[in-house]
């Protein structure tokens, strides 16, 4: 064999090589005693999400083997990071977001099992600026000084947040937002404790609440805050309670909300907002607030 064989085998080898080395797995894997370094395997898992989803494939899943804390991390790509099924995945934070999606107009992401802790310093929980969908799935959310979620789109995108408890918040529990498009936002099975405002139905959003609990917020329970008069919110089946007013729109400047077989009780106000924009479908229960304010009954067409 000449020499000029041997060379080309040689780089042949070396390219492949460093290929595979940098060859993304469409599941990732992290762990407490794990490494960056490593190939984020099953058997040599990574020490942090961020360093899995380098490893990850578009499309693909990181997931947690064991307890840790796995740090704040950014995506954008459609991913999905589950923390594991009755495992503690924790993200751990100070002075900054915890995680960011910043993903592509076509990209979904999904959040699953994981603990954010902001210990009161940390700014948002989760941040969803981009991306065509974001899920959220039996995580907890506590001790952040601006958002717990916070939905802040220049485009349309929808979120589904579902069986998450975000306590300990400064400022809003989950807000949405987008300057251009609509923002749906679908909460169920949650519970938004010991907030300023519990959720904020904001420009162009469209908010329901089902079966959730809102309780303890300073402000309003749920609010809805547009400037440009386009954000609904729709309550059914949930708790209203204890809060500053459980429903709330400025009379300027809002949005309209509706409230159906809820409990609204211990609130300072129940209905705190200009009568056109409340409607209450007269199967909820009203009770023990120190006002009850005003929400006109639902008419239906004729």
């Amino acid at each position: 064999m000449n020499k000029t064989k041997i060379v080309i085998r040689s780089l042949v080898v070396i390219v492949l090589g460093t290929t595979l080395m940098h060859a993304q797995s469409s599941r990732t894997w992290v762990s407490g005693n794990g490494n960056d370094g490593n190939p984020c395997t099953r058997t040599l898992p990574c020490k942090t999400f961020d360093g899995a989803i380098l490893k990850t494939a578009s499309g693909g899943e990181v997931d947690a083997l064991d307890p840790g804390a796995f740090g704040s991390f950014t995506i954008t790509k459609p991913i999905t990071i589950d923390g594991g099924a009755g495992q503690v995945a924790s993200v751990l934070v100070s002075a900054t977001d915890g995680i960011v999606v910043q993903a592509g107009a076509t990209d979904a992401v999904v959040l699953r099992n994981l603990s954010l802790q902001g210990s009161g310093t940390g700014i948002n929980g989760i941040r969803f600026l981009s991306g065509k969908a974001l899920s959220i799935e039996n995580c907890e959310i506590n001790g952040f000084s601006n958002n717990g979620i916070d939905i802040a789109l220049s485009a349309s995108g929808q979120a589904n947040i579902s069986k998450t408890t975000v306590a300990n918040i400064g400022q809003v529990g989950i807000r949405a937002t987008t300057t251009s498009g609509i923002a749906p936002v679908a909460i169920a099975d949650s519970k938004v404790i010991f907030t300023n405002i519990g959720a904020e139905a904001s420009d162009h959003s469209r908010m329901t609440v089902t079966r959730s609990t809102i309780d303890y917020a300073g402000s309003a329970g749920v609010m809805a805050d547009s400037p440009t008069n386009d954000a609904i919110a729709m309550i059914r089946e949930s708790e209203l309670c204890f809060n500053g007013s459980a429903v709330k729109a400025p009379s300027t400047g809002a949005g309209s909300i509706s409230v159906s077989a809820s409990r609204v009780a211990f609130n300072d106000i129940a209905f705190d907002l200009p009568v056109a924009f409340s409607i209450s479908f007269g199967n909820n229960e009203v009770a023990n607030n120190k006002a009850d304010g005003t929400a006109p009954a639902f008419s239906p067409p004729k």
